[in-house]
């Protein structure tokens, strides 16, 4: 899955978004899948495909590898896409697992924004 990636590093996304694709039904392992999925709607992000980016972003899970890189993703997509409320939703969701005294406050406040899709 190299090819993608360089193409990234490289800010050739276009060329990279068809690579993350084949890649994806070539079939990859469960540490693999997450971070093509990650980069793939990142690169989709970056030619301006916001809503293709949230589509692929909303079926990624936290695992070990990515941890919850996918919701500050989809953050970012939903902020461009014109969607600011769930944006602050999703990133107050996420910012608020890692908050031991404030978590339960924070999430009630994320709560009371546009529901998460």
């Amino acid at each position: 899955m190299n090819g993608p990636f360089v193409h990234d590093f490289l800010g050739s996304e276009t060329e990279a978004i068809p690579l993350y694709r084949l890649a994806l039904d070539a079939g990859l392992d469960d540490r693999r899948r997450p971070q093509a999925l990650i980069q793939l709607a990142s690169s989709l992000h970056n030619v301006g495909e916001f809503e293709a980016a949230i589509e692929v972003l909303e079926d990624v899970e936290e695992n070990d590898v990515t941890g919850d890189a996918h919701r500050a993703f989809l953050a970012l997509a939903l902020f461009d896409a014109g969607q600011p409320d769930q944006a602050l939703r999703v990133a107050l969701e996420a910012l608020a697992t890692t908050l031991p005294h404030y978590r339960r406050a924070v999430i009630g406040n994320a709560a009371e924004l546009l529901p998460s899709r």
